[in-house]
């Protein structure tokens, strides 16, 4: 059977301003210089889409400029890329328009951003907020595996480093920083040290998919879906917070890692393994997460992704890069949808062989990633430079 999408095309990604304050922006507006800003690298108009997904109103739809076209809600970042794609390989649109911002957003600085507060009767009664309940996460693998809080900051450092020589990064220039660093700065929630923790900020993207074929005849240079899939295992900061769920039924996936089962299918689909895979564009809302989903995703066995990280893997020339362009600890963590398209952007980039810094020589895969164990559910992606 032909690849569900052989006829689709990643061809136009874009990134606006990320700052920890845009106040010339809200979200509307940050929204629609990202969709602008995607268009402009696909090299097409307003005029030639004929599918929109994002935080568009109709007023938006109209005073784009747009013709008659399908219009969609943005998600969750990843199921909505696939979502589009689906668009295109059912021949229901030829160019669809993704975008997402936030700004305006977090304005009560004396307390934790909104959206890590979600009011329901875990945080109102008792006060957890994300931090918490990913640090609950965190705490149970180093009592059961003994990962250490070195070996978290180890992570921590080499994506805040990547953001450091990123010159669009919000944090760029502010490092270079060691674990040593990691582990002096203020503690949050044991055994999340602040620098083990995503940063807030303001900032929107965009992302333009098209027929295949229209490819050649645009500027830019095409990237690829080559799998994705999605678990959950919800409702997300609802109930008890776990990496797992003893007793999983799925077979052949001890205790039930969250996301393995989508990394597997989309492997699948793509008919490829985690060794094919040059740079993981992993969502990093904290440090554990990233060795979590090294495990998850089977680049090495249960337990062992502390050592994976520990031994170099993961930073400038390792066996798997993890997010190059500094991710949510210091590229940007714009509110709503955008920071998790961000992920598949910095993917698509990395497969065009366009990232201003941090490229990995000749990368042809990329994973890409969203979600976490907090949240329980967790979304995989694979990008490629190849058509499949």
């Amino acid at each position: 059977m032909p690849h569900p999408f052989h006829d689709v095309a990643i061809v136009g990604v874009f990134n606006t301003a990320q700052s920890r304050h845009l106040p010339e922006h809200d979200s509307a507006s940050i929204t629609l210089e990202g969709a602008l800003g995607a268009l402009a690298d696909a090299g097409l108009e307003p005029h030639d889409v004929d599918a929109v997904m994002g935080q568009f109103s109709s007023d938006d739809v109209l005073t784009f400029g747009l013709g008659p076209c399908v219009r969609r809600p943005i998600g969750p970042a990843i199921p909505s890329v696939l979502d589009a794609a689906a668009l295109i390989a059912t021949g229901q649109a030829d160019v669809v328009l993704m975008s997402a911002g936030g700004a305006g957003i977090y304005t009560d600085r004396a307390s934790t951003a909104p959206w890590t507060r979600p009011a329901h009767e875990f945080v109102v009664g008792y006060g957890l907020f994300t931090a918490a309940e990913f640090a609950l996460i965190a705490r149970r693998h180093m009592l059961t595996f003994g990962t250490t809080p070195e070996q978290l900051a180890t992570v921590a450092a080499t994506i805040r480093n990547n953001g450091h020589v990123n010159p669009k990064a919000v944090y760029y220039g502010r490092g270079p920083y060691t674990p040593e660093d990691v582990l002096a700065s203020r503690m949050v929630a044991d055994p999340y040290h602040l620098l083990d923790c995503a940063t807030t900020s303001e900032g929107g993207c965009g992302m333009v998919l098209a027929r295949a074929d229209r490819a050649a005849d645009l500027p830019s240079t095409p990237a690829y879906i080559l799998g994705g899939g999605g678990d959950i295992l919800g409702p997300s900061y609802h109930i008890s917070p776990r990496w797992d769920l003893r007793g999983f039924t799925e077979p052949d996936i001890p205790n039930g890692y969250v996301g393995r089962r989508a990394a597997r299918r989309a492997f699948a689909m793509a008919g490829l393994g985690p060794s094919d895979v040059d740079v993981a564009e992993f969502y990093d809302p904290f440090s554990f997460e990233i060795i979590r989903q090294l495990e998850a995703f089977e680049f090495c066995p249960e337990g062992e992704g502390g050592a994976f990280v520990a031994d170099g893997n993961i930073g400038p020339g390792g066996s798997l890069p993890i997010t190059t362009d500094g991710g949510l600890m210091s590229f940007g963590h714009a509110g709503h949808i955008a920071q998790l398209l961000q992920r598949v952007i910095r993917g698509v980039e990395q497969v065009r062989g366009t990232c201003e810094t941090m490229q990995v020589p000749g990368a042809e895969v990329a994973i890409c990633t969203n979600g976490g164990a907090g949240a329980l559910f967790t979304d995989v992606m694979l990008v490629g430079s190849e058509r499949p």
